[in-house]
């Protein structure tokens, strides 16, 4: 299994709204950097992420695991862009800020830490862990 986070600003797609999506869970839609694009060429069903609301917040809010796996983006028309489609698994007990990452030395080569713009990215297994400690899941 791999690990992942995905970024979103709340006013586009929230957790309350991926949470309504229920178990067919939504397509994550509008990713227009080829880096992140290769990324979620690379996600399994079953992979999990993070879910990262930007913007004000800089926060992580949830974890969601990717029910169906790479495929055409139904929002355009160029082929070159892809979509995942996520399932809402739980909120974190206690969200974790941007800040609170970059405060952790063990997490300094995180890519959130390195390159925070990227909307979708890997999270090693030992970055996981922990930061799945700080957010308060077992």
């Amino acid at each position: 299994m791999s690990y992942w986070l995905l970024k979103t600003e709340p006013d586009d797609w929230s957790w309350d709204q991926q949470v309504k999506a229920g178990k067919k869970g939504e397509a994550w839609t509008g990713v227009r950097n080829a880096q992140a694009r290769n990324f979620m060429r690379e996600m399994k069903k079953d992979d999990l992420a993070f879910f990262y609301h930007t913007g004000d917040e800089k926060r992580i809010v949830g974890v969601v695991k990717v029910a169906k796996e790479a495929y055409q983006d139904p929002t355009t028309d160029d082929e070159r862009w892809l979509v995942v489609d996520v399932v809402a698994i739980e909120p974190v007990p206690t969200p974790v800020t941007l800040a609170d990452i970059k405060s952790e030395p063990k997490l300094a080569e995180m890519k959130l830490v390195k390159n925070a713009r990227l909307s979708v990215q890997p999270v090693t297994a030992a970055e996981w862990k922990l930061v799945s400690k700080m957010v308060g899941l077992k």
